[in-house]
């Protein structure tokens, strides 16, 4: 199917920088350093495992970037439902958590929740601000796409 007909594809090259001189000969002896890459993208994404999992605390990690894309894709389809219904979005910001748990060598995701906070032109937007939320969780891609439940503790305020 072409992406006409619904289908799209998406691809990233990741390049691991983290051979110290002897490669992976053990658990310690290698660094979790990657850069990832995009056709046509303006810049690469510093990249790492989690600290806990002997990565580079300054660079992003999967789990981070799972949490951001949620947090991103819940947002670009709220400000769609919201022109939809009506409501004129001044200001979007999201304190996004996730939890993920542990379960011997790997582990799973076991929620995340989005905080947005979102400024509306209009006291009378309210009611409609606060119900788009649910409408772009039902259009989300990403959240979509999940096996845990990704939650919503929004805020919505008035401009003024």
């Amino acid at each position: 199917m072409s992406a006409a007909s619904g289908v799209h594809e998406y691809r990233v090259e990741i390049e691991w920088l983290g051979n110290r001189g002897t490669g992976t000969s053990g658990y310690r002896e290698y660094g979790r350093q990657l850069v990832v890459r995009g056709e046509g993208k303006a810049h690469e994404i510093a990249a790492s495992a989690d600290r806990t999992f002997h990565g580079d605390v300054e660079r992003w990690n999967p789990e981070d970037l799972l949490v951001t894309s949620l947090s991103q894709c819940h947002m670009l389809s709220y400000l769609h439902m919201a022109v939809q219904a009506g409501v004129v979005v001044t200001a979007y910001t999201d304190s996004a958590t996730g939890t993920m748990v542990q379960e011997g060598l790997g582990g799973r995701f076991t929620e995340v929740t989005l905080h947005p906070v979102v400024t509306v032109a209009d006291e009378s937007m309210v009611e409609a601000a606060m119900a788009a939320h649910a409408k772009a969780y039902e259009v989300c891609f990403i959240a979509n796409s999940v096996n845990f439940p990704v939650k919503h503790e929004p805020t919505i305020l008035v401009a003024e």
